[in-house]
């Protein structure tokens, strides 16, 4: 038997491709299928099943492609719906594969057809627990994201998970490792470990939502307690993991269309530019009105929250050779509409470029004019746990909101923790008609170094 977890980054995402005897299932697929065909034929076994744990928010998952590749059912557990062809798995229902078998565990209250994985191994042994979203490594999944669809109160799903917590998972043995779908980074949850793994025994040790004397008032509050709005493309994900997709091969097909400036620029209105490069190179140069969205940062969650529909027609600017990435990564949230990319890069463009001035630490040290405002874009969390005296807080997770809150008889001085999200910011800004906007390199972690006043620090932990 072989487990492996494939662990993708930007979307802090756990998908799994379990090994036995000839026989493979996958847990979770990401949207495209290449990487998951590629191990199939190196291994030189059939997929039998692709398990999904629950209606993803967060990203679109290749069920639906890899099961017309492969002609392995798609398993959901109770209560779900989907508009495609799929198994309705019962709870308690046994799966098997190779010599290893799966069984169900319905745990509804992350959404209520949530269902956890529990793996028994080719000795006949239960050595493994993939739990999705519901149990996460430190923290569960937040219990607020299916409010509509389940005609229940955040509270109310809150309650459900802490009965499918005792109920289904903490009986098991303390020696069983959890795989959860997400790691530290997704929206999914409000304090998850950069840990992607775990033993069960561990987690009722160490994750504060398994206590053993917690009571169902106490795990509602605390679960509950701090949530932020989930980010807008949510519900659009979770309509194309339920309704189904376009094929990945054509929305990449698309995507790789080259486009020369003249095209760009008879493009309508609506169409968005898309710039992915790294932000001391946009920051030089770009289209006026581009976006920033660098691909070295957690691209496709900052693409989530930032472009409000994923149908948004999509032009790109990337370095060379980065179009394939940024389509597909583009694809991993929904984004399908991509039109092309500009051939050549910011190199072909023949008309003016924009830049945005970026100044040191040391430069904010001296003194800002009296015509400048310095801005705090980081999250919520991270401004108080610490942050320079005196200085506002809008952050980039709710700029689309947020905008009048930004002055527009100042010259903006935008930072972040290093400077990544502070050019995106500014980018937005610049593209809405904000024409003074300064970045600061290095963002806060050049700013706490400087002789600038701040605020003590609070352990992010302990802060409600």
């Amino acid at each position: 038997m072989k487990i492996e977890q494939i662990y993708t980054g930007c979307l802090a995402q756990g998908a799994y491709y379990i090994v036995s005897k000839g026989e493979a299932i996958i847990i979770d697929p990401l949207r495209e299928t290449a990487p998951y065909m590629n191990r199939l034929s190196t291994d030189n076994v059939a997929l039998k099943y692709i398990l999904e744990t629950h209606f993803h928010a967060d990203f679109v998952s290749g069920h639906v492609d890899l099961s017309k590749a492969t002609g392995a059912p798609i398993v959901y557990g109770p209560n779900a719906a989907p508009s495609f062809e799929f198994h309705s798995a019962k709870d308690g229902e046994v799966l098997t594969f190779g010599g290893c078998s799966i069984k169900v565990l319905h745990t509804p209250g992350h959404t209520m057809e949530s269902t956890c994985y529990l793996l028994t191994d080719e000795e006949g042994k239960e050595t493994a627990l993939f739990s999705g979203d519901t149990l996460f490594i430190g923290d569960v999944g937040r219990p607020d994201l299916a409010q509509k669809a389940a005609s229940m109160t955040q509270e109310e799903l809150a309650g459900t998970l802490f009965e499918s917590l005792r109920n289904q998972l903490m009986p098991l043995a303390d020696d069983i490792t959890v795989y959860p779908a997400h790691g530290a980074g997704s929206a999914c949850g409000k304090n998850m470990s950069k840990e992607t793994f775990d033993s069960l025994g561990n987690q009722k040790r160490t994750n504060y939502a398994l206590r053993a004397d917690m009571t169902k008032e106490e795990f509602i509050k605390e679960v509950t307690d701090g949530l932020l709005p989930p980010p807008a493309y949510f519900g659009q994900n979770v309509a194309m993991n339920k309704l189904g997709y376009q094929p990945y091969e054509e929305v990449l097909s698309k995507g790789l269309t080259p486009l020369s400036s003249e095209m760009l620029r008879a493009m309508d209105d609506d169409v968005l530019f898309l710039d992915t490069r790294p932000a001391a190179e946009f920051a030089h140069g770009f289209i006026p009105g581009s976006i920033f969205i660098g691909l070295e940062g957690q691209f496709a969650p900052w693409v989530g929250a930032l472009i409000p529909s994923v149908t948004q027609p999509i032009v790109l600017i990337t370095s060379e050779g980065k179009e394939e990435e940024t389509v597909q990564r583009l694809s991993r949230v929904g984004y399908d509409n991509v039109l092309g990319y500009l051939k050549g890069g910011i190199q072909a463009w023949d008309g003016e470029l924009d830049a945005i001035n970026r100044i040191e630490a040391s430069q904010v040290e001296q003194g800002l004019g009296s015509d400048e405002v310095l801005i705090d874009v980081r999250k919520p969390g991270e401004y108080d746990a610490e942050h320079l005296a005196d200085v506002p807080s809008i952050p980039l997770d709710y700029i689309n909101e947020r905008m009048v809150e930004f002055p527009k008889d100042k010259a903006l001085v935008l930072h972040c923790a290093g400077g990544y999200r502070s050019m995106i910011a500014a980018s937005i800004l610049k593209a809405r008609g904000y024409h003074h906007v300064k970045d600061v390199i290095g963002g806060f972690g050049a700013l706490s170094k400087t002789s600038l006043p701040k605020t003590a620090y609070v352990c992010p932990s302990t802060l409600k």
